[in-house]
């Protein structure tokens, strides 16, 4: 897939009520499968700016993100709620609410969830990586 193709295009409004969107269950991300239907990452893509993307991803406890990188954008990530362990390039912290990270372009990275978690993530450029 072209990064163009990847691009998600502006949101049509400038105020997303979070209310009003749903949730979308993740099958695969940078393409690798997500796992087994009860233990899947759901994203909901909030707005899209011209050169960003806000996001909330919601984890269930177990759930073990597959290593994966990103070529094409950087994403800059804030737990909201739950603990979530961030593997960035091999090295590993226990994030909790309030910890923020940031996944440099190109760069491996995975997250487990040792609890039900929220985090929101903004993507720069704004980019779908996810099916």
């Amino acid at each position: 897939m072209s990064d163009n193709a990847r691009r998600l295009p502006p949101s049509s409004s400038l105020f997303a009520k979070n209310s009003s969107i749903p949730y979308e269950v993740i099958s695969k991300l940078e393409g690798h499968d997500e796992g087994s239907s009860d233990k899947r990452l759901s994203i909901k893509p909030l707005i899209v700016g011209e050169t960003m993307l806000f996001m909330e991803a919601k984890r269930p406890q177990g759930l073990v993100d597959p290593e994966h990188a990103h070529p094409d954008h950087e994403s800059i990530c804030y737990l909201v709620s739950g603990r979530v362990r961030v593997v960035i390039e091999g090295e590993s912290w226990i994030a909790e609410p309030g910890d923020a990270w940031v996944h440099p372009a190109g760069v491996k990275h995975y997250h487990e969830a040792l609890e039900d978690s929220v985090q929101i993530e903004i993507k720069s450029p704004p980019t779908k990586t996810w099916s």
